[in-house]
């Protein structure tokens, strides 16, 4: 049987994160940067003779049905594909932490098996796919770090005049998680953040904006709050991500991250200018 082994699925982390308003049927507006880190799971892939989709959790467990299923199961129903995989999952990124790492688990699995398989499916088609899967799924398919607007769909990358600098960023999870739920459905979450371009944007670029969820999410886990109190005692300046928990910050000097609380998770991350496999599908319809 063909095998791929060590294909990465980097996590993100949003530069800023404005809410702008609301739709009709309750979905949140945003505006945000989305850039990919080095902080990676590993996805082990090999083909089965049968049409069965299989999971091994070579981590910590994961969910009955995952995103990893899921979007094997999705390309295999998309395209009538008959043959069948064998996945090995290796998770590092932390979970409800902001940081994508179950949609980019999703969208490792739709490039490698639309090789694996021989589907040669676009990237849009599988962008497609992704989006049936989760909002920030096909972000992680458009191989490049991007800025991202509506519900999550509309993806911009970044040209090379507003591509970000190399960096390297202090990186934490703190034990308690982040149900993002909670913290959109909060009335105390601003909804009406004035819009953003991507020229403003590339001004500052790692000093742009806020992250609207934030302040919401500091009154909800506590243990936000002290991961950013820790990082600012380091004199950085730092923010959450996404819906949280994680938060960073930009290193622009070196930093003891030895000394966090044992059941945090605590990274130096270096930004990534392009996706892992971003060369696995053509942007060709």
């Amino acid at each position: 049987m063909q095998a791929l082994y060590d294909v990465p699925a980097p996590a993100k982390l949003n530069l800023f994160l404005h809410i702008t308003g609301r739709r009709a049927d309750g979905y949140h507006l945003l505006q945000s940067v989305f850039m990919l880190i080095d902080w990676c799971d590993t996805l082990h892939f090999e083909r089965r003779p049968d049409c069965a989709i299989t999971r091994e959790d070579l981590g910590p467990p994961l969910p009955e049905m995952d995103l990893v299923l899921r979007a094997a199961h999705a390309l295999q129903s998309a395209t009538g594909c008959t043959q069948g995989a064998h996945i090995g999952v290796m998770k590092r990124v932390p979970a409800q932490a902001g940081m994508g790492g179950g949609s980019s688990d999703a969208a490792s699995t739709l490039l490698a098996l639309n090789r694996l398989w021989g589907l040669n499916l676009s990237r849009q088609a599988l962008q497609k796919i992704g989006l049936t899967l989760g909002a920030d799924v096909p972000f992680f398919l458009c191989g490049t770090n991007a800025f991202v607007e509506g519900i999550g769909e509309t993806i911009t990358p970044l040209e090379s005049a507003q591509q970000l600098q190399q960096a390297r960023f202090a990186v934490v999870k703190p034990a308690a998680g982040l149900e993002t739920k909670a913290i959109f459905s909060s009335p105390n979450l601003k909804r009406d953040s004035e819009c953003a371009t991507i020229l403003g944007f590339a001004a500052t670029h790692f000093d742009f904006g806020r992250n609207d969820l934030q302040p919401v999410a500091e009154a909800l886990c506590p243990d936000v709050k002290q991961a950013l109190r820790w990082l600012e005692q380091r004199g950085l300046q730092p923010r959450m991500t996404g819906s949280g928990s994680a938060v960073f910050a930009q290193m622009p000097h070196a930093v003891d991250l030895e000394d966090a609380p044992g059941d945090w998770q605590v990274s130096a991350c270096d930004n990534l200018m392009v996706h892992p496999l971003a060369g696995w599908a053509s942007n060709e319809n």
